[in-house]
């Protein structure tokens, strides 16, 4: 049965996993198939039409890719963690769960330049989700910038290059009172929400950001998947849209 430690030292181990029931073995498996056995129609059916969960095919899930998504949600304190192959994946991923064509959203100016071309050339003019670009030095901007199809807030921990922390605690109360999630990518920035009782982060109840979407490479923590991972985190304080 996975850990009830609540120390993110033994959660990086042993979250999500502790040990294979059969063999007891407790290093995790690496599941190489495609596909699942059904117990019989009904169950295939039932696994389909969402009725029941399990495994359905390697391309929507697999069961070594979730004991690292569950891995990371514990460790950050979400209810539920998506494990991409790139970080535009974790950024793409993340707004299109919120927006649709029609709908908008408001990101901080300090980007990766790669996530600004994503959502301005590949989201708002192939997709009809408009992204409304603000300064962050002034959080109220993000106010100014909403509306009644503004579905998300968006912003960089650390943004790079710039480096220049983002105001997450204004922005995530403005965003509370406008009811509109604060997504953010963390891709620079050490643990911000966990489950863990340690001193050394917030706990998930305490911090200001509602929704978290962080983007992680192999260059990061000893959870991190190789080559290359990204993370789509849910803390679960905000109903889907």
């Amino acid at each position: 049965m996975p850990t009830k430690s609540q120390h993110p030292e033994t959660l990086v181990l042993h979250a999500g996993y502790r040990s294979d029931p059969t063999t007891t073995a407790v290093a995790v498996p690496i599941y190489q198939t495609t596909s699942y056995q059904f117990r019989d129609s009904k169950h295939a059916a039932d696994l389909f039409g969402l009725a029941e969960f399990g495994n359905i095919y390697s391309r929507i899930m697999n069961p070594t890719n979730a004991v690292l998504e569950e891995r990371v949600a514990v460790i950050e304190g979400g209810v539920a963690a998506l494990a991409l192959a790139s970080g535009q994946a974790a950024s793409l991923f993340a707004v299109q769960n919120i927006c649709q064509a029609g709908d908008n959203f408001v990101s901080s100016t300090d980007l990766y330049g790669g996530t600004w071309n994503l959502f301005l050339n590949t989201m708002m003019k192939t997709m009809g989700m408009e992204v409304r670009f603000v300064d962050p030095s002034d959080p109220e901007n993000f106010r100014r910038a909403t509306d009644a199809r503004t579905r998300c807030y968006y912003a960089e921990t650390l943004p790079n290059p710039k480096l220049e922390v983002f105001p997450i605690a204004e922005v995530a109360k403005i965003g509370r009172e406008e009811g509109v999630p604060l997504i953010v990518d963390n891709t620079a920035a050490p643990v911000l929400r966990t489950g863990s009782s340690s001193p050394r982060a917030a706990p998930p109840a305490t911090h200001p950001a509602r929704r978290a979407g962080g983007r992680r490479t192999a260059r990061r923590r000893s959870f991190d998947c190789r080559p290359a991972s990204s993370f789509s985190l849910h803390p679960g304080c905000f109903p889907a849209r």
